[in-house]
């Protein structure tokens, strides 16, 4: 199905579901892009409730499919039920919605997530383990919106990492860096449109608490493949 037929699915299923789902749902919109799951081959993230704060007590949120997660689903599958996965996935960030709306303390939290984020890209300084207040993809795994975050608490920078992506074991070779580090990877298959990262944050140490928190180490490197 292509983007525009998609699109006019997707508008005659929201006016399907009652209107009292929609309360503090600002826009039901459709991405033409792709969201891998960072780890799990053939998943992809077909949907997202995105909240936000208007400045007042309210909490409103967009809802976003993405069409391209749900091209790259269909691939193969001459029986893909368009309509019936579309269906499920706007029921399923409708839901979310409710969530936040009754839960605005985690908002708050991930809203700040965001925020450290931004400041991150920006090159400003930032809390180093913000990403927690992200959304928790798997053990040690956080997403926030496009940004993918794979946590390492260690002693020490080890000099060389590995990590899965998409059903695909890579390596890196680091230089000598302390923790708190962020390795920004280049080099993965179907990669997100946001940064892949590999944390590394010092274990705590008492003597810790009397210090000032010295700043994060940033660097970019490319993965190996595995063979």
């Amino acid at each position: 199905m292509e983007l525009a037929a998609f699109r006019s699915l997707v508008h005659d299923l929201s006016r399907e579901i009652p209107a009292h789902f929609f309360d503090g749902v600002a826009a039901v919109d459709v991405s033409p892009r792709v969201v891998p799951h960072p780890l799990r081959t053939d998943v992809y993230t077909l949907g997202e409730c995105i909240p936000f704060h208007t400045g007042t007590d309210e909490v409103l949120s967009r809802v976003v499919l993405y069409h391209g997660s749900f091209r790259a689903l269909a691939t193969g599958q001459a029986d893909f039920d368009w309509e019936g996965e579309a269906h499920e996935t706007l029921l399923h960030e409708l839901r979310h919605h409710l969530e936040w709306r009754a839960g605005a303390e985690d908002l708050e939290a991930y809203d700040e997530a965001v925020e450290q984020n931004l400041r991150r890209l920006d090159g400003e300084p930032f809390d180093p383990a913000f990403y927690r207040d992200g959304e928790s993809v798997d053990d040690g795994l956080y997403r926030v919106e496009d940004c993918i975050f794979f946590e390492h608490v260690v002693d020490q920078v080890p000099r060389v990492a590995e990590l899965d992506w998409r059903g695909v074991r890579y390596r890196v070779e680091l230089p000598d860096v302390s923790p708190p580090a962020y390795v920004i990877v280049g080099g993965l298959g179907e990669a997100p449109s946001g940064d892949v990262c590999l944390v590394f944050l010092g274990k705590p140490r008492l003597r810790d608490m009397f210090r000032q928190r010295a700043g994060v180490t940033e660097l970019e490197v490319d993965a190996r493949a595995i063979d």
